[in-house]
């Protein structure tokens, strides 16, 4: 019965372990961004959407959702590039890519073109350019910080002798 519990306990702590690796980006994301949280249409935008009212936890909840394109090109990385040479790092390179387009086009357009289609009017001041410009700069900011460690892999990866 000992024996059955301590792995249990084991096997738990080892996927509370996995779980705090995934979530760890998005929260750190989430704490570097918050400064964006000073503009009132940027609040307004995760005060409206699910669960309605709170703040904080569509905040978070978004900053995961947006560093989830960055794990999934880390783990493709890891699991599908070969790791001779300098593929790891070419790998990282164009993950940190991919997910800033991602994070500075596309999430701006659902968030300004889809959102308000969707019964979800959070700008009160109309969706113009500077509702737009807000956006995309908090896209930029969230795929600097995001690229900044993949960029440091890319670089250890590409050194000669790699890792």
């Amino acid at each position: 019965m000992v024996l059955g519990l301590a792995s249990a306990a084991g096997e738990a702590t080892g996927w509370l372990v996995t779980v705090a690796l995934f979530a760890l980006p998005g929260v750190v994301a989430a704490a570097l961004w918050a400064p964006f949280l000073i503009a009132a249409r940027f609040r307004a935008l995760f005060v409206a959407l699910p669960p309605a009212g709170r703040l904080l936890t569509s905040y978070v909840g978004v900053a995961l959702a947006l560093s989830v394109p960055y794990l999934a090109g880390v783990l493709l990385t890891v699991g599908l590039v070969d790791s001779a040479g300098a593929a790891w790092s070419n790998a990282l390179v164009e993950t940190a890519l991919v997910g800033g387009a991602l994070t500075t086009v596309v999430a701006p357009a659902v968030a300004v073109l889809a959102l308000p289609r969707l019964g979800v009017d959070w700008d009160p001041t109309g969706y113009g350019a500077s509702t737009w410009a807000l956006l995309v700069a908090a896209g930029l900011w969230y795929a600097v910080v995001a690229a900044v460690p993949l960029f440091a892999l890319a670089v250890v990866f590409g050194l000669p002798g790699g890792y």
